[in-house]
């Protein structure tokens, strides 16, 4: 009985030791964090709004955690493809994902996912939102949205309309906007923001949706023109454009956010650094000068509020799908 004993209890030593020399072990790895390239995802083509932010932040996080950090753009499935991507991702630090509105809140309202935007990934922190801005090509003869809402009218599905992709928020905003003023026009989605504004300010098609974020550069170029922003007021970054409720045009409100998420069981102490390094950037002058410029509203959040946040944004969308009654297709 004895030897049992001290056998049992030897097994035991044994066991605590190699949890205790694992634990260290683990805990100086991830004090060491990053001691390599990090990669961040972006779910939409290179060349577009989303992929300049996560340069933008990218290059600021990298001067500051002193390694290269690299923008991947995995396009595709309205940013399905590359959140299932990140969402399978060793959870190291080394792969993160500029998540929207559309991957983490719009998408699991509107269909059937082989990922979770809340189980499979831990928030990094917010970086900002941008206006839904209504825009044209500037040979729409509409200077506003009640001109563009009469000319709907007297012209049903001659008009095409541009998306980043189905569910987007280009779409949400588009479809919102057809139901609150009884119009009709053609759907056209596309992979991504950049080949949709490239169409719309070719011709191919004539209205869309985008983020400020996106639009902007082009709206003060004369290559699009605004008519109304599609929100509660109107953006601080182009004050004179009028709101669709200024316009008479209720229910569609469409604030686009973006934020930065790793995959889950990331450990708490490497999301703690991500958090305030990303933070950090976000209060420097000149980074949040950039993002404004693109049209970019700056918020920053903790990891808590941001998990908070994005449980709130699935239920609010879920509720629009149902009374809108809108699809995926």
């Amino acid at each position: 009985m004895q030897i049992q004993k001290r056998r049992a209890l030897g097994a035991i030593s044994t066991t605590l030791a190699i949890a205790i020399t694992a634990a260290f072990a683990g805990g100086a790895t991830f004090a060491a964090y990053p001691e390599k390239t990090i990669n961040i995802v972006v779910p939409t083509a290179a060349g577009g709004a989303n992929d300049a932010m996560a340069r933008t932040i990218g290059q600021a996080m990298s001067v500051i955690l002193k390694q290269p950090i690299i923008v991947d753009n995995k396009a595709g499935g309205n940013g399905a493809i590359a959140s299932e991507f990140v969402a399978r991702a060793a959870p190291d630090g080394y792969t993160l994902m500029l998540g929207y509105i559309a991957t983490h809140a719009m998408n699991p309202a509107l269909q059937k996912l082989r990922y979770d935007p809340v189980k499979d990934f831990e928030p990094v922190g917010m970086v900002g939102y941008s206006a839904t801005l209504m825009v044209a090509n500037p040979k729409v003869p509409a200077s506003n949205a009640k001109e563009l809402v009469a000319l709907l009218k007297a012209a049903p599905d001659k008009t095409g309309y541009a998306s980043a992709g189905n569910g987007t928020a280009p779409h949400f905003a588009a479809e919102m906007f057809k139901l609150s003023t009884g119009t009709s026009m053609l759907h056209v989605p596309y992979k991504g923001s950049a080949p949709a504004v490239t169409d719309t300010i070719g011709g191919q098609t004539q209205v869309m949706f985008p983020s400020l974020f996106t639009a902007m550069p082009y709206v003060k170029a004369g290559k699009l023109k605004a008519l109304g922003v599609a929100g509660e007021k109107r953006s601080p970054l182009m004050p004179d454009v009028p709101t669709l409720k200024e316009q008479g045009i209720d229910n569609v409100d469409v604030s686009q956010w973006y934020a930065i998420f790793a995959p889950a069981k990331t450990p708490k102490p490497v999301l703690e650094q991500l958090n305030k390094v990303l933070n950090q950037v976000l209060a420097d002058p000149a980074v949040v000068k950039r993002l404004e410029d693109h049209g970019a509203e700056v918020q920053t959040m903790g990891l808590e509020q941001m998990r908070s946040f994005v449980q709130a944004e699935q239920v609010k969308w879920k509720k629009v799908v149902q009374a809108a009654k809108l699809t995926a297709d």
